[in-house]
């Protein structure tokens, strides 16, 4: 009897600190299930922790993040009421968290705001995961006259994340007849830019769609280490201003895989911008990829280190662009257009430094003898179809000309086959490498002399004229 009662103490015995162990965690744990108050209308715990609707707990990450939904903080979702104060609240309860966060904006509902502003710094990482729509007021009134450019804007945010596959709708439709590049009876005013970055750092944004911002979609102002990846950008064809990204007094930023359909530049690269890569973009219809506009009311500009790589433009105003106004100072250098394909492009190539957008109430550019000036500048790989005949054009100032500029294996034919593409060059110092489709400087009297010097310096017989790298003689 004592022997068959042996084994069951001895596993009555093993089991205590199992048992014990098992108490103990239940007890630690109590606080925590008691912690996360699950509000079913919402879809978010009291301390941020998130649950499923199934009413199963997700308990937090190992990062332990905490999310602040904007349904939580009083927005209707509906499209219709105005949620930009419920916005405004999530964003400072999230701004102030001290574990990383996660603003949510629920899928599957359009949330409306007007001008809104979102400060930092912030106690720790923010992250904007955007799953529904931000939709725009589509009431101008809704602006006041002292800050009509700006919608949604993140402001001195370090290791902020923008992202979540969502939409950002502008509801440019409000503003675009207003505008006086299409009613040019009416005066010039500013109107909103959708998402604006100003003072951001350590700043990603990805996944988005944005849509019909009532000019331009994303500015990204006075930041630095910023990646930009797999954004979807349209607006019609016609809509006026609507740049997709535009990048001013930034350095260290990438854009990376994204696409963009818009009335004006696919990107706008402007004064201050250092240290820009750009890749697997995909342009058009739009105004291409610009450098500038530069130096606009006498300014002064700097632009260094700009790549833009592996591109592809379809169907647009221009491809690789410089484009400086007369009168300003500074200097855009160090900039490369590589791997590009166009596809009907009708100015593929251009260096402007007499551009001039003015409206017609507006007082005309003046010819000035300052200008910006343009410097190492690459045109490589570059391949497709022009619908001008005009496929190269680089018109220089006379008094600061461009200099250092390359043309390596470049073919630009006419689209359909019809007819021969040519080239245009004004007070531009250049060379090429390769074979250059079409030749440059064809189409007025200074080619002619460039393609003399271009010759002899192929065939190396006039080593004193290397240094001039093929002077385009005339104006």
């Amino acid at each position: 009897m004592a022997s068959s009662m042996k084994p069951t103490m001895l596993a009555s015995t093993a089991a205590l600190p199992l048992l014990a162990l098992l108490l103990l965690l239940l007890h630690l744990s109590s606080g925590a299930l008691e912690a996360v108050v699950v509000s079913a209308s919402n879809g978010t715990a009291a301390d941020g922790a998130s649950y499923t609707c199934s009413g199963s707990l997700t308990w937090p990450s190992s990062s332990h993040q905490s999310v602040f939904s904007l349904d939580r903080y009083g927005a209707r979702g509906d499209g219709r009421h105005d949620d930009t104060g419920a916005l405004a609240r999530a964003w400072e309860a999230a701004c102030a968290s001290p574990r990383p966060a996660v603003l949510l904006v629920p899928g599957g509902r359009r949330y409306l705001l007007k001008l809104v502003v979102l400060r930092g710094p912030c106690r720790s990482r923010v992250a904007v995961t955007v799953k529904g729509t931000l939709v725009a007021s589509p009431n101008r009134a809704d602006w006041s006259d002292s800050d009509r450019r700006h919608w949604i804007v993140f402001r001195s945010v370090d290791r902020l994340t923008v992202h979540g596959r969502g939409s950002i709708d502008g509801n440019g439709h409000s503003w675009w007849p207003h505008s006086c590049k299409i009613n040019k009876a009416l005066p010039c005013k500013a109107a909103p830019t959708a998402l604006s970055f100003h003072y951001c750092t350590n700043l990603r944004v990805e996944n988005l769609k944005m849509m019909n911002s009532q000019q331009i979609h994303m500015s990204i102002e006075d930041c630095a280490s910023v990646q930009v990846s797999r954004l979807s950008i349209t607006a019609p064809g016609t809509s006026p201003n609507t740049d997709g990204i535009h990048i001013t007094r930034s350095k260290d930023v990438r854009v990376t895989n994204c696409k963009i359909k818009t009335g004006d530049d696919c990107m706008s690269i402007e004064d201050g911008t250092h240290g820009l890569h750009v890749s697997g973009v995909v342009c058009g219809p739009g105004h291409g990829i610009s450098v500038g506009s530069l130096g606009d009311d006498d300014s002064r500009a700097e632009v260094s280190g700009i790549t833009i790589d592996s591109v592809q433009l379809h169907g647009t105003t221009n491809g690789a662009r410089i484009k400086t106004y007369q009168g300003g100072s500074g200097y855009a250098r160090d900039i490369t257009f590589q791997n590009m394909a166009m596809h009907g492009v009708r100015n593929p190539i251009v260096i402007d430094q007499s551009y001039c957008d003015r409206a017609e109430a507006e007082p005309p550019c003046r010819e000035q003898r300052s200008a910006v000036q343009i410097s190492d500048v690459v045109f490589r790989n570059i391949r497709g179809t022009t619908v001008t005949r005009d496929a190269i054009r680089m018109s220089c100032s006379r008094d600061v000309p461009c200099r250092g500029i390359v043309l390596q294996n470049i073919d630009l034919k006419m689209q359909g086959g019809k007819g021969h593409a040519e080239s245009t060059c004004q007070n531009a110092k250049w060379r090429k490498s390769g074979k250059v489709v079409p030749q440059p400087c064809t189409s007025k009297e200074e080619g002619k002399v460039g393609q003399l010097l271009e010759f002899l310096l192929d065939h190396e017989l006039a080593s004193s004229l290397r240094s001039w790298s093929s002077w385009s003689l005339w104006n």
